[in-house]
C-alpha cells in the first residue's frame, strides 16, 4: 500500500501509524499446535546457508502450518521459490501425512514443467520429509535435500505461513474444510499476482519472475539465501 500512495510525506511507517491508530490490526492467536515432530533416524545436512543464487529453480523452501476452523486444525503445505518468492506449491489436508506434502510438491513439479538441473529442496526435520514416498519423489525428480535446525533456517517459508494468515485467512469468516481451500487458493493467487515485495524492487512474484526469465543469466541479481553473522 505505500508503494502504491502517491501522497508526499506519506511512506511505509508514516501509513503503518495511521492503520494501527484506526483499528487495522490482527488478533493474535495464542494457541499454537506442533507442526514440526522431529524425527531422528534420518536427517540431511544444511546445503543452503551462503549460498548464491541467481535464477529460478534453484532452492525452494517447504514447510507446513495450521489453521484453525470451528475449533479443528487443518494444515497448509507449502512450497516457495526462494529466488522469486513465488508460492509455487501447495495443498490444504485434514491431517500432517507426509501425503498433503507429496501433493505439494508434485504441483511445484507440474510448475517447473520438467526443467533440467538440479534443485536444492529446504525444510525443517519434519517426519514428512524424509518418509519413503516422499524422498522417492525427490529422488525421481533430480532434487537434492536440505534441512535446517533453526526455523530462521527456514525464513522464507515460515515468513509466508505468517503471512498467509495474518494477511489474507484471519481475515475472512472462514466456516468449513471447502471454503479453506477455496480461501488458500486465492490468498496464494493474489500473493504471487498483486503483492509487491520491496527485496524484488517492487515487483510481485509473479513480475520479478517474468522480468528475470527476459534477462541474460550473466545479467539476474545475485542473491545470498542467508549467511550467519560470524561469517
Amino acid at each position: 500500500m505505500a508503494e502504491e500512495l502517491k501522497i508526499r510525506g506519506w511512506g511505509r511507517d508514516k501509513l503503518e501509524q495511521w492503520l494501527l491508530h484506526n483499528g487495522f490490526r490482527h488478533k493474535k492467536l495464542r494457541y499454537v499446535p506442533r507442526t514440526t515432530q522431529a524425527q531422528r533416524a534420518i536427517y540431511f545436512p544444511n546445503l543452503i546457508e551462503g549460498r548464491k543464487i541467481n535464477g529460478l529453480w534453484q532452492v525452494v523452501q517447504t514447510d507446513l502450518t495450521y489453521f484453525k476452523v470451528g475449533g479443528k486444525d487443518y494444515f497448509i503445505h507449502l512450497v516457495i521459490d526462494v529466488y522469486t518468492r513465488r508460492i509455487v506449491g501447495y495443498a490444504v489436508t485434514r491431517t500432517m501425512h507426509a501425503s498433503g506434502s507429496i501433493e505439494a510438491m508434485e504441483m511445484m513439479l507440474r510448475n517447473r514443467k520438467g526443467k533440467a538441473g538440479p534443485l536444492i529442496h529446504h525444510s525443517d526435520r519434519g517426519h514428512q520429509y524424509v518418509s519413503k514416498e516422499y524422498l522417492k519423489l525427490l529422488r525421481e525428480n533430480n532434487i537434492l535435500s536440505s534441512m535446517c535446525t533453526e526455523a530462521w533456517e527456514n525464513a522464507y517459508i515460515e515468513r509466508f505461513n505468517r503471512t498467509i494468515k495474518e494477511g489474507y485467512l484471519w481475515g475472512w469468516d472462514i466456516k468449513n474444510y471447502r471454503e479453506l481451500v477455496r480461501r488458500v487458493a486465492e490468498a496464494i493467487e493474489h500473493y504471487n499476482t498483486e503483492r509487491k515485495h520491496r527485496s524484488l524492487r517492487a515487483l510481485t512474484p509473479a513480475r520479478f519472475e517474468a522480468s528475470v526469465l527476459k534477462m541474460p543469466e550473466s545479467k539476474r541479481p545475485v542473491m545470498i539465501i542467508y549467511k550467519k553473522a560470524n561469517q
